[in-house]
């Protein structure tokens, strides 16, 4: 399961702007607007026919079930692991859990009992064959990573080496969101499929180089600069919003772990209407595609328009007091 974030320079070409492999979200806002829309204006959709997104969570358990890695007993028993009720994707965490009938669990819940991992129920402890982990690999199994979590579950990684247990999306594929391997991606894709990618990258100066580094810093005021291991908009400098304070103080972080930041020009993202408190006002939007990815890989009709609220902003993040909006496929 992917989540590729993807814009639009103003009026011109689209291009890649993110990778999200390892506990991609938002695709609950996607359904959950899909259902509003048909219940506000369902004549509207019986005039102009939009591809149904609903079965995305049927389709999940479809490529979840079918990758049992251990499954001897029947229909294969699928988790949702969830960090708990205090993580801001906790919603969606429920909703996927029950619309796919699956058993939503915190690590609390779970243990490896007998060579499994396994659930507790009111009938004792239950084998588990695939979880839907949303729980970042730091925290998924404490004898392996890190030995403070109370998220994971001890001793997983043991079962999962083992082949007894499916976890999805698989340890270590949070590398696609490392924004330093985003910027290769064009040479990944040629590599693998022998054809150049049908979208552009981002131009990308990873300031670990030497040459890029200096262009970053000189040019800083320009960029919008972003650390390697970030997500939902944390930690980001942009540098025509910001102060010569912040600009300075950010100069300063980059030189002291130049590996650990990657850099961008500031795009003029594309803009979209939107209601505004007095009128209807344009502002700047990227758009999030879903692929469900097994023995075949089917792209979600539809997917998350994010929109950033605020007058002239960019961060188009949730966390960051982003909005989203309906996306319309139309059938042919």
């Amino acid at each position: 399961m992917v989540g590729s974030d993807r814009g639009r320079h103003g009026t011109r070409e689209f291009f890649g702007l993110d990778d999200n492999a390892r506990t991609r979200s938002g695709v609950t806002y996607m359904l959950e607007k899909s259902e509003t829309r048909m219940s506000v204006c369902p004549e509207l959709f019986m005039r102009r026919p939009v591809e149904a997104v609903s079965n995305y969570p049927r389709r999940l358990a479809r490529r979840l079930a079918a990758c049992a890695a251990d499954c001897t007993e029947g229909k294969p028993v699928i988790a949702v692991l969830t960090p708990g009720i205090y993580n801001s994707a906790y919603f969606e965490h429920a909703f996927l859990a029950d619309q796919m009938g699956a058993e939503l669990v915190e690590g609390s819940d779970l243990r490896v009992v007998g060579g499994r991992v396994q659930m507790r129920t009111t009938g004792g402890y239950k084998p588990v064959d695939v979880i839907y982990r949303r729980v970042d690999d730091e925290f998924l199994d404490p004898l392996t990573f890190n030995p403070d979590s109370v998220l994971g579950v001890p001793g997983i990684m043991d079962v999962y080496r083992a082949g007894r247990i499916t976890i999805a999306n698989a340890p270590g594929t949070g590398v696609c969101d490392d924004k330093a391997i985003y910027s290769f991606m064009p040479e990944i894709v040629e590599f693998y499929t022998g054809e150049k990618p049908l979208l552009p990258n981002v131009e990308t100066w990873r300031c670990a180089e030497e040459d890029s580094l200096k262009y970053v810093l000189d040019n800083l005021e320009e960029l919008v600069v972003k650390e390697v291991h970030g997500s939902g908009g944390y930690g980001m400098l942009i540098g025509p919003k910001s102060s010569r304070a912040e600009v300075e103080a950010y100069a300063e972080r980059i030189k002291a772990n130049p590996g650990e930041f990657i850099a961008q020009p500031t795009l003029d993202l594309s803009t979209v209407p939107t209601l505004g408190p007095a009128a209807v006002v344009g502002r700047h939007a990227d758009f999030r595609p879903y692929c469900l990815v097994g023995k075949q890989i089917r792209l979600v009709p539809g997917g998350l328009t994010r929109v950033a609220l605020t007058e002239g902003s960019l961060v188009v993040n949730s966390s960051q007091g982003g909005g989203v909006k309906d996306t319309w496929v139309l059938q042919e």
